[in-house]
């Protein structure tokens, strides 16, 4: 006889009682190579065997001060990879799928990166793809005139989303006009941008001075980091990559009520200053981010979404920036619940400070940190990326290693006392996105929001 979910979770007693947690099991770290070659490229190697790939992450600081770099930064990404004088996109595309292997770029205000995978046995023939691209990209034409125009299509499309414009409502409010800000291009602006700029940014900004190569696979680590000197040695500069200037400290204040005629929901985005990695308080302030809104089993998920039913979705979450790192806080909301959202949000901020968290929410936070961090290492490219964030953090992977080891060691008390510092309604500061003449009167009556 089949019995159902149900009927399995029951006895006759009632409920099943679900077995405590097992011990987390540890994930080996291997350790990693550091070397930085003669050409400024600092490149880290690790060994960790499993399946015959390898995974690469090359990360350059590529910030720019003029309002027009962002246009030129974003087709250069989109055309990186698409000729040199010896291979045209389809022979750059079947040189990399000869050996397994892909490669992708991206661009955000703060850096490029290059990310990939392939066959451990083909590495060379990858960096040798890769240093063709990073010398000698000659960003053709016609491929430049295609990408823009595919890119003010998609930058149309996305600057109408809700989500997108609340980020850049949040951003001009954290940051003012500082170029951080600078997310996104305009479409104006990326149809202006020609081939020669461009290349000319390709010259002065894709360098390896500053920069960090990242080898994660079955590889030996020394033998690879040689094949990189080799592979890149034409790749050189005088000058070092552009690192982006810490912005300025963001103050708490009102929220900004920001317009969005005939919207249907409301975006709620909060913001206060938070801690780095290096700081003594980091593990602290994790914890209480995690009971805060950082998982689903956190006090505001199951205020506004389990128990009000307000949103899909709510979460809190640590964002690192140049020189320092941010709180944020941020849900969607239908228009006629936005100022309940609000309140709700504003007196679970208060209740985390002044009803702090029990030690049964601390110890099931504290297994979600230690657990999701070890899963996003058991994998060749969780582990590539984290090692790239820690270098570019000025971290290593002992920090990595050591941080269960410090949750471990956290004590409610702790929590508490970052509860207390960090996470009162005070510090916060951020904007309210919607249609004002739905919302306004609402949000305004509970005070904190500029006129």
């Amino acid at each position: 006889m089949t019995r159902s979910a149900e009927e399995i979770g029951r006895t006759e007693a009632g409920p099943r009682e679900l077995p405590p947690l097992g011990p987390t099991r540890d994930v080996p770290l291997p350790d990693v190579e550091d070397r930085t070659l003669p050409n400024g490229l600092r490149v880290l190697a690790a060994h960790r065997p499993g399946v015959p790939m390898v995974e690469l992450r090359l990360r350059v600081p590529f910030a720019g001060e003029a309002p027009g770099h962002p246009a030129v930064a974003e087709l250069l990404s989109a055309t990186l990879l698409t000729g040199t004088p010896t291979r045209d996109r389809v022979e750059i595309d079947d040189a990399l799928a000869a050996v397994g292997a892909d490669l992708g770029v991206s661009v955000d205000p703060e850096r490029l990166m290059i990310t990939g995978s392939g066959l451990s046995d083909g590495l060379a023939d990858v960096l040798g793809v890769l240093a063709d691209v990073l010398t000698a990209a000659t960003h053709p034409d016609d491929e430049v005139a295609r990408e823009r125009e595919r890119l003010v299509e998609r930058i149309s499309v996305a600057r109408a989303q809700p989500r997108t414009i609340a980020r850049a409502a949040l951003q001009r409010k954290r940051f003012g006009d500082h170029p951080i800000t600078r997310e996104m291009p305009t479409g104006e602006a990326v149809a202006a941008v020609t081939a020669e700029e461009v290349r000319a940014l390709q010259t002065t900004a894709l360098v390896p001075r500053g920069s960090i190569l990242t080898l994660v696979g079955d590889i030996d680590t020394g033998a690879a980091i040689a094949e990189v000197e080799k592979q890149l040695a034409a790749w050189t500069s005088e000058h070092a990559a552009v690192e982006m200037s810490p912005p300025p400290p963001v103050p708490p204040g009102d929220l900004e009520l920001v317009h969005r005629p005939g919207s249907v929901q409301s975006q709620l985005r909060l913001t206060a200053p938070a801690v780095r990695r290096d700081h003594p308080d980091y593990a602290a302030f994790q914890l209480a981010n995690l009971v805060f809104g950082g998982y689903f089993s956190s006090r505001w998920m199951e205020n506004i979404r389990e128990d009000k039913g307000y949103t899909y979705g709510a979460h809190s979450g640590i964002e690192f920036i140049p020189g320092g790192a941010l709180l944020g806080v941020d849900t969607d909301v239908a228009s006629d619940v936005t100022a309940a959202a609000l309140l709700e949000t504003r007196y679970e901020l208060g209740r985390l400070t002044a009803v702090p968290p029990t030690a049964e929410e601390v110890d099931a936070a504290r297994a979600y940190s230690i657990g999701s961090l070890l899963i996003s290492l058991d994998n060749q490219g969780g582990l590539a990326s984290t090692i790239t964030a820690m270098a570019a953090d000025g971290l290593d992977i002992d920090w990595v290693r050591s941080h269960p080891a410090r949750l471990e060691a956290v004590t409610v008390e702790q929590v508490a006392a970052a509860a207390l510092t960090y996470f009162a309604p005070t510090a916060f500061t951020g904007v309210v996105v919607g249609d004002a003449d739905v919302i306004g009167a609402g949000v305004r009556a509970l005070g904190g929001i500029a006129s």
